[in-house]
């Protein structure tokens, strides 16, 4: 895989820093994040994909195998899988065992019901695979009512026949909120006691996430909180450069800090679209379809949605700002889903730049998913919040029974 080069004034290649040229984008992705369903036993309050209910158009096995091959030509990094939830696809385990055969490395997200002692052990024996499980509390009490109920047990089963299979470096993913940023040490403390590596990822008001954003996103004093321990930690957590709108406050944390949307990284969902940020399923930000002539390969390196996110951007007001090159503006699908210009300021500006256009905002015309898999009945976990509003009607689930009901 090679970066796009510039060039000199003589026409000859120049390579500048390497976070330079992964701006202009590169030949294949590094990390490509492909949502294998929207089928889920669950309702998440924050599912950044509003998943739920299996969409009947979804790619079938044999167009997810064509689809892996090409990841194998193309020589991807690695796929992230999830959801939904990709273990209750019934061809799930085929199609794993069918990317390792192919030389493409998988990293799976789970909720870890379906992380049995035989699952676990045939995990633990293969090769080019990674869990990560999906974690929001280091205590039920904080945990379940994001995740639902009994989802902490649950999670707190599978690592444990993770680590009793003897597999190593499996992750466990947490989303980052107001309620359980002061639980760092006690997430760290159960990686460790497992075995494990602790992940914190952002908090993204997309999907259901846009609904719960403003009763979960940390608070100002908390975002110094998360950025101090990540700056003391942070060479044994992962962060999947989530964080680097916090690179504001002075040194950079570990990674790219840097927006790798169409450029490094981008999203495949369960019918084949194409989306250049894995935390941004909308329309807006779609390039196209794996089922098109040219498949993904062409649409990862001729959309010109991709071709204008790759070209110089010019930052807008954030140049003004002395941390602009630190954190480079923030996230694009924060900025999006909370209605602010994509070349402004993070919602969650350090600085606090992006206040005042955040308090003028008519929420009544945020832009809301362009799609909805969330469930239509009752969920056999649905998470019972205890500090969200009282009154938000909370998606729940026609799965409860089935929740890849229509699949053959």
């Amino acid at each position: 895989m090679t970066a796009t080069l510039t060039e000199t004034s003589t026409g000859s290649p120049r390579v500048g820093r390497l976070v330079d040229q992964f701006e202009l984008g590169l030949d294949a992705p590094i990390c490509l994040t492909w949502e294998l369903t929207y089928a889920c036993n669950l309702a998440c309050v924050h599912c950044l994909s509003s998943s739920g209910r299996r969409d009947p158009d979804e790619l079938s096995t044999a167009e997810a195998k064509a689809l892996i091959d090409e990841f194998e030509r193309m020589q991807i990094f690695y796929v992230n899988i999830g959801g939904g939830e990709p273990t209750v696809r019934p061809d799930f385990w085929e199609l794993l065992d069918y990317a390792v055969d192919h030389h493409v490395g998988v990293k799976f997200s789970t909720n870890g019901f379906r992380i049995t002692p035989e699952r676990a052990a045939m995990l633990a024996a293969t090769d080019y695979v990674d869990v990560q499980i999906s974690l929001d509390g280091a205590t039920a009490e904080v945990n379940d009512p994001v995740r639902g109920q009994g989802t902490y047990d649950a999670a707190m089963r599978a690592l444990a026949n993770l680590q009793a299979a003897g597999m190593k470096d499996f992750k466990i993913s947490v989303v980052c909120t107001r309620h359980n940023i002061g639980q760092l040490d006690e997430f760290k403390a159960i990686a460790d006691r497992y075995g494990a590596q602790l992940r914190l990822t952002r908090l993204r008001p997309s999907g259901r996430g846009a609904d719960v954003w403003d009763e979960l996103h940390p608070l100002p004093h908390q975002q110094r909180e998360l950025y101090d321990w990540l700056m003391a930690n942070g060479e044994k957590v992962l962060t999947g450069d989530s964080f680097f709108h916090l690179a504001a406050y002075g040194e950079p944390l570990p990674g790219l800090n840097l927006c790798g949307a169409g450029r490094v990284v981008c999203l495949v969902d369960p019918v084949g679209d194409v989306y250049a940020c894995p935390f941004a399923i909308h329309d807006r930000f779609k390039a196209g379809n794996v089922r098109s002539t040219g498949g993904f390969d062409r649409v990862w390196k001729e959309a010109p949605l991709f071709e204008e996110l790759r070209s110089p951007q010019t930052g807008g007001a954030c140049t003004q700002c002395s941390a602009y090159d630190a954190c480079r503006g923030g996230c694009m699908a924060a900025k999006f889903f909370t209605g602010l210009p994509l070349d402004g300021p993070d919602p969650e500006c350090v600085k606090g730049n992006a206040e005042e256009a955040l308090a003028g905002l008519d929420r009544s015309t945020l832009p809301g998913s362009s799609q909805d898999h969330s469930h239509t009945g009752t969920v056999r976990n649905a998470p019972v919040p205890l500090t969200l509003g009282a009154t938000r009607t909370r998606p729940t689930s026609a799965c409860d029974e089935s929740p890849v009901a229509g699949m053959s």
